[in-house]
């Protein structure tokens, strides 16, 4: 096959067979931020290049070796969003709508684009949820993000799946010192650093507590720790959010090494992980970012949130046997038609019984080959039960009604008790 008839390395189509699960997953993600009072924003998937550089940090690994840049026809330079906070507080910005103090609980989701090795659950082009929160400045807040994946994972059947792990990076001004202390350890050391760590030293010395090295991290056990240069300010917001997550029973473990990515985090940091996909990885990570959104030319605005992962989740779900059983089912009950005047009462009926039965997953299949051929189609769309609809049925003003699973003998239903004969048998259960 020619290779511009092929999808782009890193970038996978989400086939028929598949999206049940996608809409599933999200479906139950939003379901709980709505109920949670979180509100949906929507932002471009391309924004200025500067954007990023302004709020990840330039050093990063993002914005030197993964971002997806280039020129349009203008000569301006575009960026497919590597991540989602650096868009949406674009966009609160723009719109004004954090002004004044104004708490704003938003969510998004969509795909992100980086230029990364692909391999199990990470791709170039992958899809995350996230979420983000605005002018709220306590623990509280912190507590409620965490809280809320809690019961996501709880609603999922993940819980003992994942595993929380906590940090906090202080004020910029307690990190900064930290930073200094860091460097002079590491630098002392500096032969026993691997070659990404002693790049890191110079551009982003952080990152060099996320190494995967074991002889840089062997170096690191000794390394002085965040937690004994946090200012008063931080240790207090980290131990109130401790004491919430204490209050829900939520179990979680600190580490001193979970510093993330980004340049914009302060205080509260976290990540979920998880063990279930191989080697460990990260299945939905953020913390709070209160200095992000005047750094983007705002006025002071606390902010936090995180995002999730959608391709990791469902490769979970999948490997996990958590996916509810009524998604390889996507119909109901399976309508044959056979004749030319059965087919047009067909039609009428099946939109009569989806008037009064929104909800009901009804195919229509008229005319569509002889009656073998039908009733093969019926059973292998997975449908419950099939409706048989002939000359003899037209005649009547009845259909056959014939389950498909289990037992049970084929029974004439009339067209009038039709509907509430399907409600009891399917929707009801």
């Amino acid at each position: 096959m020619s290779k511009s008839l092929q999808a782009i390395r890193g970038m996978n189509d989400i086939l028929p067979e598949q999206t049940p699960l996608w809409r599933y997953f999200e479906g139950t993600v939003a379901r709980l931020l709505d109920n949670y009072g979180y509100r949906q924003i929507r932002m471009p998937i391309v924004e200025f290049t500067e954007l990023f550089k302004r709020s990840i940090g330039e050093v990063t690994d993002i914005v030197e070796k993964e971002m997806y840049t280039f020129d349009d026809r203008n000569g301006d330079s575009l960026t497919l969003r590597p991540e989602g906070t650096a868009a949406c507080v674009r966009a609160v910005l723009e719109h004004g709508i954090t002004g004044g103090g104004q708490v704003q609980k938003l969510w998004y989701i969509g795909p992100m684009f980086r230029h990364e090795r692909p391999q199990k659950g990470r791709y170039r082009q992958f899809h995350q949820i996230g979420l983000e929160v605005f002018n709220l400045e306590g623990p509280d807040i912190d507590a409620e993000l965490i809280v809320m994946t809690w019961r996501l994972w709880g609603e999922l059947g993940l819980r003992d799946a994942v595993k929380l792990e906590l940090n906090s990076l202080g004020t910029s001004e307690s990190r900064g010192r930290y930073r200094e202390a860091l460097v002079e350890f590491l630098s002392a050391h500096l032969d026993k650093l691997d070659e990404d760590s002693q790049r890191r030293l110079k551009t982003n010395p952080l990152r060099v507590l996320d190494t995967k090295n074991a002889e840089t991290q062997a170096v690191l056990v000794d390394a002085p720790k965040m937690a004994d240069y946090l200012d008063d300010e931080s240790r207090a917001h980290f131990e109130g959010l401790k004491s919430r997550l204490d209050a829900v029973g939520i179990p979680y473990v600190i580490n001193p090494k979970l510093v993330r990515g980004l340049d914009y985090y302060s205080k509260t940091v976290f990540e979920w992980v998880t063990d279930k996909l191989g080697a460990q990885g990260t299945v939905c990570a953020g913390g709070r970012y209160d200095g992000l959104v005047e750094q983007m030319g705002g006025k002071p605005t606390p902010g936090v949130g995180f995002a999730m992962g959608i391709e990791r989740l469902v490769l979970m779900l999948e490997a996990l046997d958590k996916v509810p059983q009524e998604l390889s089912r996507q119909v109901d009950v399976y309508l044959c038609a056979f004749g030319e005047a059965a087919e047009l009462a067909a039609l009428a009926l099946s939109e009569r019984i989806r008037d009064q039965l929104p909800n009901l997953r009804l195919q229509i299949n008229a005319g569509a080959g002889s009656f073998k051929s039908q009733f093969k189609k019926a059973d292998k769309s997975g449908a419950l039960y099939a409706l048989i609809l002939g000359d003899d049925e037209l005649a009547q003003q009845v259909v056959g009604f014939k389950p498909l699973r289990g037992q049970g003998e084929q029974q004439s239903i009339a067209w009038d008790a039709l509907a509430a004969h399907l409600a009891t048998c399917v929707v009801q259960g």
